[in-house]
């Protein structure tokens, strides 16, 4: 049976699609080489997009990017992959150790899997998408990055939050928001119990929007967002308080 043409042209697509991807094998061409292929200057201009095979768990992956380019990892990854990222969009088809995403400033990052403790931290933005679970210390001393995890949190998530977003669709662990600032926690789940400061506050009607459209963003389906629960600062923390001065001495 001969191939029609519509078939053709779509094979052909395919065939372009692969060619205008490169694709590195990380046990032949080394992490350090990797990185610095990444940190091109005109790497946004040549090399657009990216396919990193075999990482097999070692870190700091695509760390340090500053361009608007896509980099696709397929398998685990170790500490710190695409930390500092700033425009790129990084997936991890598979799990991500320690510090995912670590003080991003902008971009996204998203992990198929789970992510292991300190995800997001000291974000100042972007969007961090965790679609399994996230482990303990997410999105601590976050400082405007956006962070959705699909699955359940540890404990002390958003921990000294300063300010962004981290919606936890399933449960938190302890101390969730402990010595929050001004960053916004929404649960769809159960708390295991709150941290230092840190209250339940009425759901609003932008509270809504602004879920729905981080939603939209990650391409989440099928959440409600009034179905979330809205935490934040009591703002108790923010000044000495003379009153008590015993309890710091």
């Amino acid at each position: 049976m001969g191939t029609g043409a519509g078939d053709r042209l779509r094979m052909g697509a395919r065939r372009l699609r692969t060619l205008d991807v490169r694709v590195v094998d990380v046990e032949a061409t080394g992490l350090r080489e990797l990185n610095a292929a990444l940190h091109a200057p005109d790497v946004a201009q040549h090399t657009p997009a990216w396919r990193i095979v075999n990482p097999h768990g070692r870190h700091a992956i695509a760390c340090g990017i500053d361009a608007a380019i896509t980099v696709d990892i397929d398998g685990h990854v170790g500490y710190y992959c695409a930390g500092m990222n700033q425009r790129a969009t990084v997936r991890v088809h598979g799990n991500a150790g320690t510090g995912v995403a670590e003080n991003m400033a902008s971009g996204a990052v998203i992990v198929d899997g789970d992510a292991s403790q300190s995800a997001g931290s000291s974000g100042i933005g972007g969007l961090l998408h965790v679609r399994g679970n996230a482990a303990a210390r997410c999105g601590i001393s976050m400082k405007g990055i956006d962070i959705v995890v699909r699955g359940d949190i540890g404990h002390l998530g958003a921990f000294m939050g300063q300010a962004g977003t981290l919606v936890v669709c399933g449960d938190a662990g302890d101390a969730l928001g402990d010595s929050l600032y001004e960053a916004r926690v929404f649960v769809r789940g159960r708390v295991a119990s709150r941290g230092a400061d840190c209250i339940e506050k009425p759901l609003r009607e932008r509270d809504r929007a602004q879920l729905a459209a981080l939603f939209a963003r990650c391409g989440e389906t099928g959440l409600d967002a009034a179905t979330f629960r809205r935490y934040g600062s009591a703002r108790r923390l923010y000044h000495f308080d003379a009153t008590h001065r015993g309890a710091h001495e």
